[in-house]
């Protein structure tokens, strides 16, 4: 008989790397002989890929649905009794679906899988305004540090408690990098356990040719750091004349990065593409001498990275967060601090002007993420913990709250 296994995510649509994942992890669980239900609100633009949704809404009172979203319990509580899965994964749910569902799931096995730091920070960066690293629990500071506004403060605060109230219904807590799992102990979890993204198999990029090109791909938000790789490129380009930066991605700050580009004289080596589909971006990103993921908060992963890896290209990150976990510092990629235009800057043009280093630092990368970073192992490791779940009763988690 199959194993029954139901995913449980905020989101059903394509957003970002967590959906990529949960779609993944979906297909791949298929293969190997596992039923496979998902159930995500129905909220976000695009094609819905969930089997099952309730109600959700990016509208301004989304903080009170994310808060306490009974439509979500409701819903939940009929997949269970018409799906009756052996196992429940759940990924996000602090935006959409909110803890009202962890009641629901009391008595069945189940394990929460924390993709960045909305378990532990309201705003889900652990960042403050200024850009530094919050070390606070969640509470009034919040509010006074210039986090949260009064009219989130109040439901936020509601969410964490009941959180804190709930969590220990959760047989296992996974995280998606050792960074990611010492936020969450640092505010009183325990036993969590790590299992790095996996990026699916494909043919090594071609041989590098002119021009020397980099790339970007993700959100265009502060927190991504694509101005900080605007004004490191622009130092580049006195040296590299024929360099090229490919930008893919679409959000907020675009307006503000194209006013950049134009104040800095890059329109003619800058490439703003806007959103392009994931099954596109392994062609637009070929040329590509090197991926830069210029972040400045603490990535709890950068799956765009190990894509990057094993695709066979080098890689430039923040070394902090899980970015320092996937490219390993000089041999496959630079770790560089988090808005540090001479350091990035510095970083380009050792990889731009030099072939043969960045065809090495590629095969390096390839053959770390092989290792480390791919599907089969991260798939593997998930269904040991599922197999692990059925077989104990044990919780894994305290509540400390």
């Amino acid at each position: 008989m199959k194993r029954r296994l139901l995913l449980i995510n905020d989101y059903g649509v394509p957003l970002g790397g967590a959906e990529i994942g949960l779609r993944t992890l979906q297909h791949a669980l298929g293969d190997r002989g596992w039923d496979v239900h998902m159930f995500t609100s129905d909220a976000g633009a695009g094609e819905l890929f969930a089997d099952e949704t309730c109600f959700g809404t990016t509208s301004r009172f989304r903080t009170l649905v994310a808060s306490f979203n009974p439509a979500s319990a409701i819903t939940l509580q009929r997949v269970l009794q018409r799906f009756r899965p052996d196992v429940v994964h759940v990924k996000d749910f602090l935006s959409q679906l909110s803890p009202s569902i962890l009641p629901v799931l009391r008595g069945t096995p189940c394990l929460m899988h924390v993709e960045w730091y909305k378990a532990v920070c309201p705003t889900g960066t652990k960042m403050l305004p200024d850009g530094s690293r919050c070390t606070e629990s969640p509470g009034r500071v919040c509010h006074r540090g210039g986090c949260l506004p009064w009219r989130d403060y109040a439901p936020l605060m509601f969410q964490a408690s009941l959180l804190r109230r709930w969590r220990a219904g959760f047989g296992l807590v996974v995280a998606n990098s050792h960074a990611t799992r010492r936020r969450l102990e640092e505010h009183g979890y325990r036993d969590v356990e790590v299992i790095h993204y996996g990026a699916p198999s494909c043919p090594v990029r071609p041989p590098l040719a002119d021009p020397p090109t980099a790339v970007f791909a993700g959100r265009l938000v502060r927190e991504k750091g694509i101005d900080v790789l605007l004004r490191a490129f622009a130092t580049v380009v006195g040296d590299v004349p024929a360099a090229r930066l490919i930008i893919v991605g679409e959000g907020p700050e675009r307006p503000e990065l194209e006013r950049l580009i134009g104040e800095i004289g890059l329109h003619a080596r800058v490439q703003l593409l806007g959103n392009v589909p994931h099954d596109q971006m392994n062609r637009v990103a070929a040329p590509a001498w090197v991926q830069v993921v210029p972040s400045r908060w603490d990535e709890p992963f950068g799956i765009v990275a190990a894509e990057a890896m094993m695709q066979g290209r080098a890689a430039i990150v923040t070394g902090t967060g899980g970015l320092a976990e996937i490219v390993a510092d000089g041999d496959g990629g630079f770790h560089t601090p988090p808005g540090d235009v001479p350091a990035l800057a510095a970083a380009l043009r050792r990889l731009l002007t030099d072939r043969e280093l960045a065809e090495r630092f590629g095969r390096a990368a390839r053959r770390r993420a092989l290792a480390h970073f791919n599907e089969d192992r991260f798939v593997d490791q998930f269904i040991s913990l599922y197999e692990r779940l059925l077989h104990s009763q044990r919780p894994a988690v305290q509540n400390h709250g």
